[in-house]
């Protein structure tokens, strides 16, 4: 059969990877990606140590990153992230900062790392007030706390796990439960951390549930990556990724041509 009437396969625009060693999600990670886009990962150097704040300053050393972005050279991608969210928050706003640049240097292309793209993604959604889940220890979970506070946003509670290995393996039941338990005060979002927590299909069942945008270490990381090459990630039903999920529920009075109820019956159709 004759196929050379296609044209080969279409062009495609790249997004460079580099995720630390133990990083399990791949396939979570291309859920966001549209049909044009490829996602093209490395890893840093294993190193024995198990999921902590020297772990994270180990996996995000600037010359790790240096040697991870020129793998990823040769294959041209347009933009690269780094996708682990400890490792770009152990050093505060200024060593995130400092990582990019970094990046930058050895690849000559734009970088976002994910604890930068929480920042970009709570001021996309103009997010004063956020709850927060992580997997981690309390020293670890810490560290992020102080690092959103930085930024000028107010925690309003937290749950962690006091995981330092597998992170992966965690299900969504779990996940949601430490969800709901974080939501205690008046946040205006919450923000699931860490790259290696599978969180995709989770997201639009919080939202709803939780009446707030929810976010994660892996969407907002493909999601600044792709804002950089000027196209959308996708994610139905996610506020920070579809427009249409960050409004409210329609009530009655407020579709076109309906008449107002009074307070008592507003509450009983409620």
């Amino acid at each position: 059969m004759d196929i050379t009437f296609l044209g080969g396969p279409r062009p495609q625009r790249g997004v460079g990877v580099v995720a630390p060693f133990d990083f399990a999600l791949d396939r979570e990670l291309w859920r966001w990606v549209p049909d044009e886009v490829s996602l093209h990962l490395t890893r840093t150097p294993y190193v024995p140590v198990e999921v902590s704040l020297d772990l994270a300053r180990l996996v995000s050393e600037h010359e790790t990153l240096h040697e991870a972005v020129r793998t990823l050279t040769a294959i041209a991608p347009e933009v690269v992230a780094y996708a682990c969210t400890s490792g770009s928050f152990v050093g505060g706003i200024a060593g995130e900062r400092a990582m990019c640049e970094a990046m930058t240097r050895a690849g000559a292309l734009p970088s976002v790392t994910t604890s930068g793209a929480l920042l970009d993604a709570l001021a996309e959604l103009d997010v004063r007030r956020v709850a927060l889940v992580t997997p981690y220890t309390v020293s670890v979970t810490r560290a992020l706390e102080e690092y959103v506070a930085e930024a000028g946003v107010t925690v309003t509670g937290c749950a962690y796990m006091g995981l330092t290995r597998h992170i992966w393996k965690v299900p969504y039941r779990a996940v949601a439960d430490m969800a709901r338990q974080a939501v205690r005060g008046a946040a205006d979002a919450l923000f699931i951390s860490c790259t290696n927590l599978p969180t995709y299909d989770v997201i639009p069942q919080l939202e709803a549930e939780l009446r707030i945008p929810v976010i994660s270490a892996n969407q907002v990381t493909m999601w600044a990556a792709l804002r950089r090459l000027g196209t959308r990630a996708v994610g139905p039903y996610q506020a920070l990724i579809d427009p249409a999920a960050r409004t409210g529920p329609v009530l009655p009075e407020q579709l076109p041509g309906m008449p107002k109820l009074p307070d008592e019956e507003q509450q009983q159709e409620g």
